[in-house]
């Protein structure tokens, strides 16, 4: 049984929780978090999850996400499924996330890093994902298209690769 903090609208927690898979009761809400990886060759670390996973099965998605649970923080929330997704551990202790996107239910923080790594070194977790693979920005919006990843909006991808470097929407370079 999974717990999540529940959050009022203006995300302060409620110190109430709930059970991940109950009816939203009005003005409660959730934080999720997604962490998008990027290369120096100006490319995404993207996953493809489990034929097996509910939701979204065998399709392409960006390098991690999830529900933060009881006691995370957003940082420590994008920590965990980080390394619990692909075995990779980064410190987001002084991150902030780049974007938030709200949702019906909740919150959605997402971090863009960059960092090279050897993507065979990573540790997949078997529940949740089968592969991981560097991809353009080219590539990922053709699997949109092909609808072999997630079905995000296609601008969404763009301001991730455009962000990727900054905070802001102000181009700066």
């Amino acid at each position: 049984m999974e717990l999540w903090d529940v959050y009022d609208i203006n995300r302060n927690k409620t110190n109430k929780t709930m059970v991940r898979g109950e009816a939203f009761k009005n003005n409660n809400f959730h934080l999720v978090v997604h962490v998008c990886i990027f290369n120096s060759h100006n490319e995404m670390l993207i996953q493809q999850r489990q034929p097996f996973k509910e939701g979204w099965p065998n399709m392409w998605d960006v390098t991690a996400g999830g529900s933060a649970i009881k006691g995370d923080t957003s940082q420590t929330a994008a920590e965990r499924e980080l390394f619990e997704e692909i075995g990779l551990k980064i410190d987001l202790r002084n991150i902030r996330p780049h974007l938030t996107i709200n949702f019906n239910n909740g919150f959605d923080d997402i971090y863009l890093i960059e960092k090279d790594f050897d993507i065979n070194q990573l540790s997949l977790q078997y529940e949740e994902v089968q592969k991981v693979k560097w991809a353009s920005i080219t590539e990922i919006l053709a699997m949109i298209d092909n609808g072999e990843f997630i079905p995000y909006h296609r601008s969404l991808i763009q301001v991730l690769f455009d962000l990727r470097k900054q905070y802001g929407c102000i181009r700066l370079f």
